[in-house]
């Protein structure tokens, strides 16, 4: 593995992405950041950690993605973040977070634009995790003791939601293959083939990466 490496998941709700983040960052010996990034976003930004939880990948109708890379360039005492509204202050810190986080060590983040954030970051490999929606009804069900009516409704406004949040933050679209480096059927994989895919497709970029050298 390369001196830094990062990887993003983005996952469908039931395909198992958290635990795939998990097990990849156990055998990567490094930390797997989820709710861990709203975590450092509220300590480096003083905003009440309860604020990031209630706009936890949640869409908003009313924000621009140029006034995140505007205020972004110019830091948490501008007078644009200071005039913005509270979601659109937890998503720029959130934002802050991944990329800081990034740059101090080899990570796996889950969810949360990360693979956007950083788009440009050379050491970066972003993933998205899927699985067909019978499958991820039938883990939901078993998981959470739900009917196979109630775990399909969650899925789906669980999907509508992050994908709506991904769509609106960023310039790609979610869950299309050209958004990500790498797309895995969990359902057809399952979770360790899914981990051993990134792992290996972490081994052959950084063989490209040095070949070019």
């Amino acid at each position: 593995m390369a001196a830094s490496t990062i990887v993003t998941i983005a996952r469908q709700y039931g395909s198992g992405g958290r635990e795939i983040g998990l097990r990849l960052a156990e055998k990567m010996g490094v930390k797997c950041y989820d709710k861990e990034l709203l975590d450092r976003a509220a300590k480096d930004s003083g905003i009440c950690q309860e604020l990031f939880e209630h706009h936890d990948e949640k869409p908003t109708n009313s924000f621009l993605y140029s006034l995140v890379m505007d205020t972004y360039s110019f830091g948490y005492s501008s007078a644009a973040f200071t005039d913005m509204p509270i979601n659109h202050k937890v998503f720029l810190a959130q934002f802050d977070a991944i990329k800081k986080i990034a740059s101090e060590e080899s990570c796996v983040m889950v969810g949360r634009c990360a693979d956007y954030a950083l788009a440009d970051n050379p050491n970066a490999i972003s993933v998205y995790i899927h699985a067909d929606l019978d499958k991820r009804i039938d883990r939901i069900s078993r998981k959470y003791e739900l009917s196979a009516a109630t775990a399909k409704d969650r899925i789906q406004k669980t999907d509508k939601q992050r994908g709506s949040y991904y769509n609106y933050y960023t310039s790609k679209k979610w869950g299309d293959a050209d958004s990500y480096h790498l797309c895995l059927d969990s359902g057809i994989l399952g979770i360790e083939g899914c981990v051993e895919m990134i792992l290996k497709a972490i081994e052959v970029k950084d063989k490209a990466k040095n070949s070019g050298k």
